[in-house]
């Protein structure tokens, strides 16, 4: 047999009208989602927004109460989990203590019935895969954190699943590990080609992993995005205080123009809505100490005074108190002519905020 690859061609999903109830609380609510044959998304929100049921909706181990799932050209929404063909990866990892990591990994195999010289071919190129070689005899008590994550992903590629749905499983790793995975997962997604839909509640997780990020809240899908444009370019507060550090300025748009205090913002494009009032975003890493008089330079400016700074190793925060605003925090490096720059405490300062990252969202995103 060859090695695990894209054997068969990765399926796309179509999801339409998905709701599901308890009670009165919508944990779905009518739904609509189109993953992409071989795409990597990621459903991203806080706990309780509705991402994990929308997974075991997929699954099959869970049914909703409408709506329609399908796999490629097939509807999958009465068939129950082990027809369904899909990898799954549970946030407990799900593995069976009493079994070897070889047993473990061949449990999908033998349940579909392979003969036994193809299932030791299978399972030793899939310990292979997620680098595991060598450790088909051992215990799952004798693992660590880091081994058993992986030996839940062998046991759900080693049958080569045209999708993989994937339910926080890095959320037991240390930090190290946990940011050493992501990059694993990445490279693994791009070798095999499987469909892959994978919840998290991590942020910075769900951008560094995935093709398209879908933010999901109270039962609904909020915003569907790529990474990068999801980051720079959030429709909501509730999208932009999730994803990143934020701090909101209340402005008023009239005809595409925003006003701060009565001044006019330089906007990188027009907003969403046209009119009203709305929201500027501030990012502390978008913003800038302006030297001396702050003057020059195509800045949108905010004066203010430094009410404290945090070192942070490669990185400082300042905390300023705005003239005519809350407080906001700035991030930047700790080069000696970024620091000398800082005034004391109590100083005054000027900040600037470069047009092409000044963005205006709404509070709700309509």
């Amino acid at each position: 047999m060859s090695a695990i690859t894209n054997s068969r061609t990765a399926l796309p999903i179509t999801i339409r009208g998905v709701t599901k109830t308890y009670g009165d609380v919508y944990a779905l609510d009518d739904v609509d989602l189109d993953v992409s044959s071989g795409e990597f998304i990621t459903l991203l929100g806080p706990s309780g927004s509705g991402k994990t049921t929308l997974l075991m909706v997929l699954s099959g181990f869970n049914r909703p109460d409408c709506g329609s799932v399908m796999f490629g050209d097939k509807e999958v929404i009465r068939m129950s989990p082990h027809v369904r063909d899909v990898g799954m990866v549970f946030q407990n990892y799900a593995l069976f203590p009493h079994m070897d990591v070889n047993n473990n990994v061949a449990f999908p195999l033998k349940l579909r019935k392979v003969g036994k010289a193809e299932i030791a071919d299978r399972v030793k190129k899939a310990l292979d895969l997620v680098k595991l070689d060598g450790l088909g005899e051992r215990r799952i008590s004798q693992l660590s954190g880091g081994q058993r994550q992986r030996v839940a992903l062998a046991r759900a590629i080693v049958f080569e699943p045209q999708i993989l749905l994937m339910d926080e499983p890095l959320s037991a790793l240390d930090k190290n590990l946990r940011e050493h995975m992501q990059i694993e997962l990445r490279r693994l997604h791009e070798m095999l080609g499987m469909t892959t839909v994978y919840v998290t509640h991590d942020q910075r997780e769900a951008l560094t992993m995935s093709d398209r990020v879908v933010v999901v809240n109270h039962g609904k899908l909020i915003q569907i995005d790529e990474p990068k444009q999801l980051y720079e370019r959030p429709l909501s507060k509730f999208v932009a205080s999730f994803i990143g550090e934020s701090t909101f300025l209340p402005v008023t748009v009239d005809n595409d123009q925003a006003m701060l205090n009565g001044r006019s913002i330089k906007l990188a494009e027009a907003p969403a809505s046209k009119d009203g009032d709305q929201l500027l975003l501030l990012r502390p890493e978008k913003l800038e100490i302006l030297p001396g008089d702050g003057q020059g330079g195509d800045f949108n400016r905010f004066k203010g005074k430094v009410k404290d700074l945090v070192y942070q190793g490669e990185s400082f925060l300042l905390y300023v108190d705005l003239d005519d605003g809350p407080e906001i925090s700035l991030r930047s490096s700790t080069r000696r002519e970024i620091l000398d720059a800082v005034p004391d405490k109590g100083g005054e300062v000027t900040i600037g905020l470069h047009p092409e990252d000044t963005i205006v969202v709404s509070e709700d995103g309509s």
